[in-house]
């Protein structure tokens, strides 16, 4: 039995729940508050020495953390990761998007706004804004000419943009004015075995 180590309200650890979801893999869930250093004990440590979570502990005992590592492993030899070399290089090109030019923005910014003192942070809000924006405006101009992110069909690069950007209004973006960005998250949400970020 595979075993997820999260933070039920992380967007990374939702990637993990959606993708296994899909799959019809079932798992054990084991909530870690990192917010309380759950996360830093010396047992969580022997599971992941970078003390953060997801953490997904297969059957033989064997640990693997971060989220997009962990939707690659799942998705190998299924439809939600491409065959063609090109094509999977394109849905790591928008996973390594993801990690460093959307991730560090729009989920931080909730995550300032939601989890912690919104006030404490309003320098960090501040600056971070206008990079989220930027990273939405990129989503935006290339969903704006194909159903999803790569390939024409639904792959481990939807999942992994999707986590944080469909509550990215928790962070303080507003949609509204991404139609096709709307249009995509409507279409993920349609998928087979989708879940919510708090089911």
């Amino acid at each position: 039995m595979y075993r997820l180590f999260e933070m039920p309200a992380s967007g990374n650890c939702y990637k993990v729940r959606l993708m296994m979801s899909h799959l019809d893999i079932p798992y054990e869930r084991y909530s870690i508050d990192i917010i309380s250093g759950e996360s830093r004990t010396p047992e969580f440590l022997n599971l992941n020495c970078n003390g953060k979570v997801p953490v997904l502990q297969l059957p033989d005992g064997r640990t693997l953390p971060e989220s997009n590592a962990i939707l690659w492993f799942l998705a190998e030899n299924t439809a939600y990761l491409p065959q063609d070399s090109f094509e999977r290089a394109q849905v790591l090109q928008w996973m390594f998007f993801e990690q460093y030019s959307h991730e560090p923005y729009i989920a931080t910014s909730r995550f300032w706004r939601v989890f912690a003192d919104p006030s404490k942070h309003e320098s960090e809000l501040a600056a971070a804004h206008p990079k989220g924006e930027k990273a939405l405006r990129v989503l935006e101009r290339h969903l704006s000419t194909r159903r999803f992110m790569v390939a024409d069909s639904y792959t481990i690069a939807d999942i992994a943009l999707y986590a944080y950007t469909h509550v990215a209004d928790e962070g303080g973006f507003n949609l509204e004015c991404y139609p096709a960005i709307r249009r995509w998250l409507q279409e993920v949400a349609s998928q087979p075995g989708h879940v919510t970020i708090c089911g």
